[in-house]
């Protein structure tokens, strides 16, 4: 199947119907996020309102189908309009800290200056050869073993190890059994927590309230406890701070520095952001290179004859034409981040509609990659949409593609992202095939914070000898 149909575009000027009832969509929404959202754009077409909850309790949420949306809402002169305050932003701050990804105005605009530095191109080219010790170690742990291997569970490990190396340096292994177990229960706390109709008080402690209490505490406190003792090492000058947490901890504005609490903050979120949403991209690459036998032989191509044997480097991974298009193409099927949303604060408009002031939007990066208007057989896997050629020739809309949000707020560790899944891929294809044991390109997924499978992403994975 590669056509696409939705509903039409209310007239502009007016309000868009509510549609869905009050609690009907939130019981689909709990079912599944993804399948929801897609439903109402096939049904209702590039803007969906719905109202959650009773009358005067009620939310009122629009989501939106359309990259023009995302220009108005992230980017546009009045983008201003539309703060990172819904309730899914309040729970991530809540649960997580209120690091970059939740901060607003002023202390934003502070934090930034001080986390700038640790993500500029120079300074991800560095971390290259501890992502690729990383890989490499994975890689070797189940590459060589051969047979049915879970892709989603095994880039999961990959994508943990990488950041949390970067992060804690030679300290990596003492945080990852933390970050495994009580990362999933805080991200499900601010999920559920999030999209409810009614959001009790923390200090109501429900089941998922304990458990997120629980989670939260875990990782504050081995969390503290590395920033308490990289600050102490720092003091008597040892360790190379080279890694993220030193870097952070080393961070001047002028006289001004980060405080701990802010340090710890910063840390969980770059944990949130930095395994997840590379450990979903890699999955489905390999999936969809492993559905694409001869697509993944022209990668292993482009992959020996940049790299031979060498160990390869970041900057290695800019002559990559063909698997960064992979990369991309993967990313627009199967958007780490599929839902981007908002509170709109002060009365604006979209696409043309009235939206008042206390509303949430949501952008559906999801649909917005699969939009009809903006590309051509849209459910098909085609990395050669991304070649420089077929992009320069597209005139594509800015937002038609946006894996990593856009506007001032895009995610500050895009190309940390990239890098990291190149290098995996170009290690694992180099000396390994990949054969996908489900027959299709579309496999089953779901959202909390990010994407995710529903079922093992199950392949077969061979190394090669030649």
């Amino acid at each position: 199947m590669t056509s696409v149909t939705r509903g039409p575009r209310p007239a502009a000027g007016t309000l868009p119907p509510v549609v869905g009832g009050r609690l009907r969509p939130v019981l689909e929404m709990r079912r599944n996020m993804v399948g929801y959202a897609e439903g109402m754009w096939r049904a209702h077409g590039d803007v969906v309102r719905t109202v959650l909850g009773p009358p005067r309790l009620d939310r009122e949420i629009w989501m939106l189908h359309h990259p023009e949306a995302a220009a108005r809402v992230l980017s546009g002169s009045s983008f201003q309009a539309f703060a990172k305050q819904d309730p899914v932003y309040e729970e991530v701050g809540r649960w997580l800290g209120h690091g970059l990804l939740t901060a607003e105005g002023d202390d934003w605009t502070r934090q930034k200056r001080f986390v700038q530095p640790v993500f500029t191109k120079v300074a991800v080219d560095g971390y290259g050869a501890l992502m690729v010790d990383e890989i490499e170690r994975v890689v070797a742990d189940r590459g060589d073993v051969g047979g049915v291997v879970d892709l989603g569970r095994w880039m999961q490990e990959l994508a943990l190890r990488v950041v949390v190396r970067a992060l804690f340096g030679e300290s990596a292994d003492t945080v990852i059994p933390h970050v495994r177990s009580s990362f999933p229960v805080v991200s499900d706390t601010v999920v559920r927590r999030g999209v409810g109709v009614v959001r009790l008080p923390t200090s109501v402690p429900t089941p998922r309230v304990r458990r997120g209490r629980a989670a939260q505490a875990d990782l504050f406190g081995v969390c503290d406890a590395m920033v308490a003792a990289r600050r102490r090492t720092a003091t008597h000058g040892a360790g190379d701070g080279t890694d993220l947490l030193s870097r952070l901890l080393a961070a001047r504005d002028g006289d001004e520095h980060l405080s701990d609490t802010e340090v710890r903050d910063q840390v969980l979120v770059f944990l949130l952001a930095g395994h997840e949403t590379t450990s979903t991209a890699l999955t489905f690459a390999l999936h969809l290179l492993g559905r694409h036998p001869a697509v993944q032989d022209a990668v292993r191509a482009e992959i020996r004859d940049v790299i031979g044997h060498d160990r390869p480097t970041a900057s290695a991974t800019a002559s990559l034409p063909l698997t960064t298009a992979v990369l991309r193409e993967t990313m627009r099927l199967y958007p780490s981040a599929p839902f981007v949303s908002r509170l709109v604060v002060r009365d604006d408009e979209v696409l043309g509609h009235p939206v008042r002031a206390g509303t949430t939007v949501v952008l559906v990066p999801w649909t917005i990659h699969r939009h009809p208007d903006f590309w051509d057989d849209p459910l098909t896997f085609d990395p050669g949409r991304f070649s420089p050629e077929a992009e320069a020739a597209a005139h594509r809309h800015r937002y038609a593609w946006m894996p990593f949000g856009g506007g001032p707020r895009a995610c500050i560790g895009q190309h940390f992202s990239m890098v990291e899944a190149l290098l995996a891929l170009a290690l694992l294809l180099r000396d390994h095939r990949v054969t996908a044991v489900a027959g299709t390109d579309h496999l089953p997924v779901d959202a909390l914070i990010t994407l995710f499978p529903t079922e093992p992403v199950l392949a077969r994975v061979e190394r090669l000898t030649g």
